[in-house]
């Protein structure tokens, strides 16, 4: 089968599609805000509406991601301002993360550069080359309590303040960025006061860590594929170095299909909103395996890359 033909035929942008999906999100996130402050005093509305915003949040970055690789919207200048307008809400400066983003595309399971991935990952080797300091380092980053809750509040709070490669991609943008974003939480502050902030801010945090729990999965699982030039071969390390998650279809919906990463590397010009369609149209032979949510969480545990067994493998016992 011509994977390539056959993903080609999804890569029609519709706008129809596009403005409900982003318009729609927005509306949910801010509904979902203003019902969780206003019923702050019942816990059990603010709860529900937080994870709803939460979710919302996640979808936000994810449209946003749809954006930058110009695959959202019908134009590129449609995808461009969109793109900028979701930053104030994603805590991620448009055009630097697109950028960053497009290196990692461009660098799919390559261990010769792993600096371009969103987390690190030490092959078996390099474990057992290094020293105590280094090892105790890597443990604790890559330990899920210490990766998914400080990761998400220091990427998202803080890193993206200043991401990798500002300087080589835009210094204006960022720093127009973040002042846009102090003037969002400005307003929320006058309108809504320390009780309206606060909960933007616990729920945005429980976004950012569903956020570090899915890019985790999107490349760190038992079988995903990482080697070396010149034996680096692109087009598996789109669809073997890539997730399928299978959460079920609300789960799908509720963060624009990132989950179904593996076609999107393969095809970045495919829309969020296709995607599904796109995955579960293949046939059964050359349909990926997908990973279920208690496999999800087992990965957690997988911490190095073996270049002999050519899988991912917990710490040495």
């Amino acid at each position: 089968m011509d994977l390539r033909a056959y993903t080609r035929q999804y890569t029609e942008k519709d706008n129809r599609l596009a403005a409900l999906s982003y318009f729609g999100t927005f509306a949910v996130y801010f509904t979902a805000l203003a019902l969780a402050i206003t019923y702050s005093h019942l816990w059990y509305v603010m709860l529900s509406a937080g994870v709803v915003f939460a979710f919302a949040a996640v979808r936000l970055y994810v449209l946003q991601h749809d954006t930058g690789h110009h695959s959202l919207f019908e134009t590129r200048a449609q995808n461009e301002w969109a793109g900028h307008a979701l930053s104030p809400f994603t805590f991620a400066p448009f055009e630097v993360m697109k950028q960053n983003h497009n290196l990692h595309h461009a660098n799919i399971g390559n261990l010769e550069h792993r600096e371009t991935g969103e987390i690190h990952t030490m092959t078996l080797a390099e474990w057992q080359r290094a020293g105590f300091w280094q090892r105790l380092q890597y443990r604790l980053y890559r330990n899920p309590f210490v990766l998914v809750p400080l990761g998400a509040a220091f990427t998202y709070f803080i890193r993206y303040r200043w991401p990798k490669n500002t300087l080589r991609f835009g210094v204006g943008q960022v720093l127009l960025h973040n002042l846009v974003i102090v003037g969002w939480l400005s307003l929320l502050y006058w309108t809504t006061g320390g009780v309206g902030l606060l909960i933007w801010l616990g729920f945005s945090f429980l976004g950012g860590m569903i956020g570090v729990f899915l890019v985790y999965l999107q490349h760190n699982f038992e079988d995903t594929y990482w080697d070396r030039r010149p034996d680096l071969n692109p087009q598996v390390a789109a669809l073997q170095g890539s997730s399928c998650l299978d959460f079920g279809w609300f789960f799908d919906f509720a963060v624009a299909n990132i989950t179904l990463h593996d076609i999107h590397h393969f095809n970045a010009r495919i829309p969020s909103y296709r995607l599904r369609q796109c995955h579960y149209n293949l046939p059964a032979e050359v349909a990926p395996r997908r990973i279920k949510f208690g496999e999800a969480v087992r990965a957690l545990g997988l911490k190095l890359w073996d270049e002999e067994q050519g899988r991912l493998v917990p710490f040495p016992g």
